[in-house]
């Protein structure tokens, strides 16, 4: 684990923005926030820098946390701090509201850096290597990105799959108008989507792979 931030990087995530989570700091100090995986630079310009997932929890408890080790994928990898929700029982209980609207911002802005730094050409409008080996949490945190809500309790929303295909997975929703709306944000975000039906319960889900070019 690196280092809890010091006293005067605190006062810069204690300063930062509460609905972006975007920084005032001198180059020196963003650039130890980055290290510490408690914020990122954006790709394009100006180039802010803005607070993680880890960044935010730290601000908002009010206390040092133990931040990500170094060199993590960003946020949006779901792991420890952050995890997509893919629906259903399958997602633990976790931030709501205003906090968690920005851990899923956060954590989208870092997917799309991921994208940046890991496509050869340094393309963000289609997945990276990381989604492709986490199908289900990347299709989720795109949907939920996109305000989508997950299943819950109630059973409204939607839910993402394994499925036995290679490189796609299942989105189920009961409402075939929010159905369509799930196929459309895939879509911008970079999969390949298509509609299929049950053959035995008749319902409608989508079938959705990252998109290569």
């Amino acid at each position: 684990m690196t280092r809890p931030p010091t006293a005067a990087l605190r006062r810069v995530i204690d300063a930062a923005d509460p609905d972006t989570g975007r920084l005032r700091g001198t180059r020196t100090q963003l650039e130890a926030l980055v290290r510490r995986g408690l914020a990122f630079r954006h790709p394009r310009p100006p180039h802010d820098h803005f607070l993680t997932p880890a960044g935010h929890r730290i601000r908002e408890a009010g206390a040092q946390e133990p931040p990500e080790p170094a060199g993590r994928e960003p946020a949006a990898a779901g792991d420890g701090v952050f995890a997509a929700r893919v629906g259903g029982e399958q997602d633990a209980p976790g931030p709501a509201g205003p906090a968690r609207l920005r851990e899923v911002r956060a954590a989208w802005e870092g997917l799309l850096e991921l994208r940046r730094m890991t496509n050869a050409d340094g393309a963000t409008d289609r997945p990276c290597g990381w989604e492709r080996t986490h199908l289900v949490r990347a299709a989720a945190l795109a949907l939920e990105a996109g305000g989508h809500r997950p299943a819950g309790p109630d059973g409204g929303g939607y839910r993402v799959r394994d499925t036995p295909q290679p490189e796609a997975v299942a989105v189920h929703e009961a409402d075939g108008a929010a159905l369509r709306s799930c196929a459309i944000t895939l879509e911008r975000a970079g999969w390949h989507v298509g509609e299929h039906t049950e053959p035995r319960t008749r319902a409608r889900y989508l079938l959705a792979s990252p998109r290569k070019v």
